[in-house]
């Protein structure tokens, strides 16, 4: 199992993102759970970014939003970066 690592910067931009969104609050904590348990689970369409984010990788929460992460395999650690659409994160 992978623990969920919560920085101070993540935890100020999902307070924004949810006041705007709290719809997707049931689903994002969802994903979050399957993400810890299983992070190559086919549901979160987990993949490596490039560019300006290379060393990231992306989860999908819906068709909409998605999750970008640091994801850190030998000390088994999953650190949020950043929350949004599609066009805000990337």
């Amino acid at each position: 199992m992978y623990k969920l690592v919560i920085t101070e910067s993540y935890q100020r931009r999902a307070k924004k993102f949810f006041a705007k969104h709290p719809e997707i609050l049931e689903q994002y904590e969802k994903i979050l759970k399957i993400l810890c348990l299983n992070p190559q689970h086919p549901s979160l369409r987990l993949h490596k970014l490039s560019g300006r984010l290379a060393g990231l990788s992306s989860v999908s929460i819906n068709i909409s939003y998605r999750l970008i992460i640091h994801f850190i395999i030998r000390d088994e650690q999953i650190i949020p970066i950043d929350i949004g659409s599609h066009d805000e994160v990337y």
